[in-house]
């Protein structure tokens, strides 16, 4: 039966993607203390590179929007192969994106609303997250590369999301201030 998040993901019209296996010696999730980490995930549909270029020099915001929404779905992908129900997830704590951009492209954070806006549309209130959006001379990957053109993707986007295991055990923001 399919939970809160899921149905959300299908009156989207929204379809997890099949997850990408690493690519090298990391694992792409971690579940540890009530948090899941997911390793930064590229704009991958179909199992290929969707969007490669540099932002400035190319590729437009639009386009990176769009590779930072698949980068985010395939931060939902990962979330639902470590927990098995996308329900388990409390609030997603915080968003890292990498943008691979020309010199003088200063729109990252533009750019990486395209994935915080997807995380939201489909976590709802869970989905509000910190964020940071960074732009990068260029992105280290050593994922397929498909593109002819010998380019890379541009694009990644990490997450922590708190799980609802440890939900019922934090301590309020409050309380902690209180023991200073």
């Amino acid at each position: 039966m399919a939970g809160e998040i899921e149905a959300r993901l299908t009156a989207l019209d929204l379809a997890l993607p099949e997850v990408a296996l690493p690519v090298a010696d990391y694992v792409s999730f971690l579940h540890l203390d009530g948090q899941l980490f997911v390793a930064g995930q590229l704009p991958l549909k179909a199992g290929k590179l969707a969007v490669t270029g540099t932002l400035g020099a190319g590729l437009d915001i639009a386009q990176g929007q769009e590779a930072a929404r698949l980068c985010a779905l395939n931060i939902l992908a990962q979330a639902k192969a470590a927990l098995g129900d996308l329900d388990r997830i409390v609030q997603c704590l915080r968003l890292n994106g990498f943008v691979s951009s020309a010199p003088g492209f200063v729109d990252h954070p533009k750019v990486i609303n395209g994935a915080s806006e997807l995380i939201v549309k489909v976590l709802g209130q869970k989905g509000r997250h910190t964020r940071i959006a960074v732009g990068c001379a260029s992105q280290s990957t050593t994922a397929p590369n498909t593109n002819p053109s010998g380019t890379r993707s541009r694009a990644s986007v990490t997450a922590t999301a708190e799980l609802a295991e440890i939900a019922e055990k934090r301590v309020p923001l409050r309380a902690l201030r209180s023991l200073r």
